[in-house]
């Protein structure tokens, strides 16, 4: 056999991707943990709103708020992976998720009995909240148990009939800030809601970089985003927006008082939204690979930007 040949032969098999070590790498590869932030951001800044709004808080329930989300987000991620690849939306030649079914790392049995576990440890830890504050806590639980497992789950699968973006804003904004506002301190507050904006833009940002890159392989399994039912352009520019919306409303909120001027701390998270907004520029749906880590790189900036923003509530708690 020639050098060359040889070459080739150990050049195939380095290039071939190296499967998890053991079990436990798989299972955290399938949790998409790059993804956090989505959720745990949110749940942050409830927590900075409780702060600054002052009076009893319960900060011993924070814990158990910031698992319990964990777990809820966790499996809504296993869940949408299996739905995903069933329905030919993840395959071995497509980007996206976790890559676990693909790859033939794990079943899709066990990837399901896995999501439901994670349901069922998020349900676990919520329970000291709900003998804590009582029945509302136990609907909002509910509410998002059922807004993940139904993100792709049959029968409603509301990812596939271009309703992922508005859920998603109302699932990882309003509902999770001003929920974990309430497990803290048992009170509501539309001022929370209007706060939480900026972050469920972001947190939405993620969800069309996703389905920017995904276009092509949506369209061929007969999936409905925003992206595949109104086109590049608009999937781009509403990127664009979900961004640049995100930096306009704390401006807003600070004009009419809502938040302090604190809060434009969040434009030294402006680069990296830039980066990421010119990342789109002159890409074509044919090249994904060149926008294959903007879902990751927005949950970056959601994550410095929610940083940014709850530094800001601590500093004016601070200077009154």
């Amino acid at each position: 056999m020639s050098e060359a040949q040889n070459a080739s032969k150990t050049s195939s098999k380095t290039d071939q991707p190296s499967k998890p070590a053991s079990k436990g790498a798989i299972y955290f590869q399938a949790v998409r943990a790059f993804s956090f932030p989505a959720s745990l951001i949110p749940c942050l800044l409830g927590a900075m709103l409780a702060l600054l709004q002052g009076g009893s808080v319960s900060w011993y329930l924070m814990p158990f708020i910031a698992i319990s989300l964990l777990f809820l987000h966790a499996g809504s991620n296993v869940i949408s992976d299996v739905d995903d690849y069933k329905h030919g939306v993840d395959a071995k030649d497509t980007l996206g998720g976790s890559r676990v079914l693909p790859e033939g790392l794990l079943s899709s049995k066990e990837m399901f009995r896995f999501g439901m576990i994670l349901f069922g440890l998020a349900v676990l830890f919520g329970l000291p909240i709900i003998f804590d504050r009582g029945m509302m806590v136990l609907w909002l639980g509910i509410i998002g148990i059922v807004g993940g497992f139904f993100y792709t789950g049959r029968p409603i699968g509301y990812k596939y009939i271009a309703l992922g973006d508005i859920f998603i804003f109302l699932l990882y904004g309003p509902a999770i800030v001003t929920g974990t506002l309430y497990a803290l301190t048992g009170v509501f507050s539309l001022s929370a809601a209007l706060i939480s904006i900026p972050l469920g833009l972001l947190v939405t940002g993620i969800l069309q970089a996703n389905n920017l890159r995904d276009i092509i392989n949506d369209r061929k399994a007969n999936i409905k985003t925003l992206a595949t039912v109104f086109g590049e352009g608009f999937a781009k520019g509403e990127y664009v927006f979900l961004i640049v919306g995100a930096y306009l409303t704390v401006i807003l909120l600070v004009v009419f008082n809502v938040l302090s001027v604190w809060s434009l701390l969040v434009f030294l998270s402006l680069p990296v939204a830039l980066k990421n907004m010119n990342m789109i520029k002159g890409v074509k749906i044919e090249d994904t690979g060149k926008i294959a880590m903007l879902d990751a790189m927005t949950a970056q900036l959601t994550l410095m930007f929610g940083v940014l923003l709850s530094i800001s509530i601590i500093i004016t708690k601070l200077v009154g």
